[in-house]
């Protein structure tokens, strides 16, 4: 008798482990970083992000040895195109079984992954895409964003600034989908803070070097603001002319859109000292914060962007996700993420809003210090107003999102 217990014992235990065991394709979890990895993006996200990437998977291997030697990461250049970055996306699935596809800068290149990745059913968790249409119009069940938003930016910085007394503004914008959303969003921001434009916002080419013909409209039309709505190199571009065009010292102040570690690092804190913007997070936030930029830098050689850190902290929630549902079936991934309430060194007050998929997060309103002000290298930013999670991003009551 004792002999049969042992034995049913064993049997039930068997089965329960099989009820419980992964169920992954291939017996791998592949991890596709869709980036930049050759042009104006490359060094806020580029080899960067594909770094921060891996190195998500292998805490999250150690951390749950089950998983041990099952992540794959692989980064693949989508040149900011959406042409080449929807075929990319097809590639990296039927070829490659990418499981999730992951980071995407250019919100035209991430609207056009999306749309691939929603036919195939397979995961996508936009991080330096910021257009909000992704989780608006054109939201879908498999589509996750994280870290920003353009209603989060201008939310931010718009509001601020103006509340500040920069209360006329001329924006330019990048003429592609990122720049459009975030010049109307922009705009809205300025206008509810009790704000005007001094002209209609001017649309620039993407990618671009010279801005003089913008910079010589807002010296006639004297806002109190210049708006630039670029990023990368393009910001780096618009500021280094803005600084030479001495708008600074004309009473024209600066508005910036969307700001990258990068972009200060290229020219130094002094052309940007003074000027706001909104972020998801920096790399000397406080210790936690601190803590991971160190492990970066010393595996990466380079401090991180907040972009880069937004990649290791998706990656690791979509790993934990899949670890949750005990597969990487993408609509089983879906249901382990929605509502799903968390924390970690990048994101504080984390959630996943079910019904359009943003991740909400608290954000932060900086401003840039001057070289004098800075305690260590790289310190370049000081809190101006920290936005909680609940007032960050689009509320509810404004979505489009129908989620199919």
């Amino acid at each position: 008798m004792k002999n049969k217990v042992l034995i049913l014992t064993a049997i039930l235990s068997s089965v329960a482990s099989v009820a419980g065991a992964q169920k992954l394709s291939d017996n791998v979890i592949r991890v596709g970083v869709l980036t930049d990895l050759s042009g104006v993006y490359s060094e806020l996200a580029g080899q960067g992000s594909v770094k921060a990437a891996q190195m998500a998977a292998d805490d999250f291997m150690r951390a749950n040895r089950s998983y041990a030697g099952k992540v794959q990461v692989i980064g693949v250049d989508h040149q900011n195109k959406a042409d080449v970055a929807s075929n990319k996306t097809a590639e990296m699935i039927d070829r490659q079984n990418v499981d999730v596809i992951m980071d995407l800068p250019t919100s035209s290149a991430a609207l056009a992954s999306v749309e691939v990745a929603r036919q195939k059913k397979v995961v996508a968790m936009v991080v330096t895409g910021g257009t909000t249409a992704l989780t608006n119009q054109s939201c879908n069940r498999y589509t996750f964003h994280y870290a920003y938003d353009n209603y989060m930016l201008a939310n931010g910085t718009g509001t601020a600034v103006t509340k500040r007394g920069g209360n006329s503004w001329y924006i330019i914008y990048p003429n592609y989908a990122f720049g459009q959303d975030l010049n109307r969003q922009m705009t809205a921001a300025v206008q509810e803070a009790g704000g005007k434009l001094a002209a209609p916002s001017d649309a620039t080419p993407f990618p671009n070097t010279d801005f003089s013909t913008y910079l010589l409209k807002a010296q006639s039309l004297k806002p109190k603001v210049f708006g630039t709505m670029q990023a990368g190199a393009d910001l780096v571009n618009v500021v280094k002319q803005y600084n030479e065009f001495g708008l600074r010292q004309q009473g024209i102040g600066l508005g910036i859109g969307l700001l990258f570690e990068t972009d200060v690092a290229a020219l130094g804190q002094n052309a940007f000292a003074g000027a706001l913007a909104t972020v998801p997070w920096f790399w000397n936030l406080d210790d936690r914060s601190r803590t991971w930029a160190a492990k970066f830098e010393k595996t990466f050689g380079k401090k991180p962007t907040w972009a880069q850190a937004g990649v290791y902290s998706a990656t690791y929630q979509y790993l934990s996700a899949v670890a949750r549902a005990k597969t990487d079936n993408s609509d089983a991934v879906v249901k382990a993420l929605e509502n799903y309430r968390f924390s970690d060194f990048f994101a504080r007050s984390a959630y996943v809003r079910p019904q359009d998929h943003r991740v909400i997060l608290d954000v932060y309103t900086v401003q840039v210090k001057s070289s004098a002000e800075s305690k260590e290298p790289g310190d370049l930013f000081k809190i101006v107003a920290r936005i909680p999670a609940s007032r960050a991003f689009l509320p509810l009551s404004e979505s489009k999102c129908e989620m199919k």
